[in-house]
């Protein structure tokens, strides 16, 4: 029997917090002492996918620097709206690919829920910027249909959650649908692609951990963080709470101009990330997306970075390099000397 939530119950800390993530980029640039007349800081590109950052991340962006890689994957930049021939809605081809109920097919042996269009943070780079989430929600109806889909399809053994955020809903949402996949017998896995570990680390609470650790599934959380000036103290303790709870924690980043495209800052990363249990994963190459073009590091420079960082760490450490090119069976790696498979 399924109960109805307690409409009386007051919002939880990270509920809170989320609420008040989205803020004016003149209230962002006073907080951080940057000066609203620069050039490079006229958000006329927020319209239509407005700025949005959490206070526990403005936290910890540098004031007064304007080339601070935390500020660079939040802000609007002008260049957003430039045009560029190689740039799409539809980055990675999910559309062609949705199979009713917000399921996403791509990968044999595994589906991708759209559990809800909202998120913690506007990355600026974000493949699906552009995504029709109004028609592709898989938890419309309780979840339901793409249950129903799940358990019409012996084929599926994984089940990964993604968005938006799916950790943006609540824990009476998330618990029904986890119990429902614990239900279908051919399902054995379930992984979580979030960023609010991260962004939001008070999201990493009891209520949360409780419905994560009673599921029979196996559990991945696949994190995203792209410097380590994005871990602090209270995304540590966010990360050892998800792997108390028996989950395998992996990070996938997004290479970025100005960002993390330098050996240094890579090899830090991977340390840091290894340091509080999480794996390096993979490190994408970014997804053509219609105003993210000018975070784009070329494949030539990113194979000199992946053969720098393959002479400095031990093979677990190094991510793969890796890109989604639509249509293809799975995502196709590229190894430091340029070689290539698929994943």
């Amino acid at each position: 029997m399924i109960t109805k939530p307690d409409s009386s119950r007051q919002p939880a800390v990270w509920q809170r917090e989320l609420a008040a993530s989205q803020i004016s980029p003149l209230a962002l640039l006073e907080a951080l002492s940057l000066p609203a007349d620069h050039p490079q800081l006229a958000p006329a590109a927020a319209r239509g996918f407005p700025l949005k950052v959490p206070l526990a991340y403005r936290q910890r962006m540098t004031r007064g620097k304007l080339d601070d890689p935390l500020f660079r994957q939040v802000w609007p930049h002008p260049l957003e709206a430039a045009a560029h021939s190689d740039a799409r809605i539809d980055a990675v081809g999910d559309l062609v690919k949705t199979r009713g109920g917000g399921i996403i097919h791509k990968y044999q042996g595994r589906a991708l829920l759209i559990a809800t269009g909202a998120c913690a943070i506007h990355c600026r780079y974000c493949f699906r910027r552009h995504f029709p989430y109004g028609d592709q929600l898989a938890s419309r109806g309780q979840w339901h249909d793409a249950l129903a889909t799940l358990a019409a399809d012996p084929s599926i053994h994984e089940v990964i959650l993604s968005g938006g955020d799916p950790l943006s809903l609540s824990d009476d949402k998330l618990a029904q649908l986890v119990a429902g996949l614990d239900a279908i017998p051919h399902l054995k896995r379930l992984r979580i692609h979030t960023r609010q570990p991260i962004v939001l680390p008070s999201r990493v609470d009891a209520a949360m951990l409780s419905w994560l650790g009673t599921t029979r599934l196996q559990k991945v959380v696949v994190v995203h963080v792209n410097h380590a000036q994005e871990i602090d103290a209270s995304v540590g303790r966010a990360l050892a709470s998800l792997a108390d709870q028996g989950a395998t924690l992996l990070n996938q980043s997004v290479l970025l101009r100005g960002v993390n495209d330098d050996a240094d800052v890579l090899q830090h990363l991977s340390e840091s990330l290894f340091a509080r249990q999480v794996m390096p994963y993979y490190l994408h190459l970014l997804d053509p997306v219609v105003g993210a073009m000018h975070f784009d590091v070329p494949l030539k420079e990113a194979l000199q970075l992946m053969q720098t960082l393959a002479a400095r760490l031990p093979g677990y450490l190094l991510p793969r390099l890796a890109r989604e090119i639509p249509g293809q069976p799975g995502k196709t790696i590229y190894t430091p000397q340029g070689t290539q498979c698929l994943d």
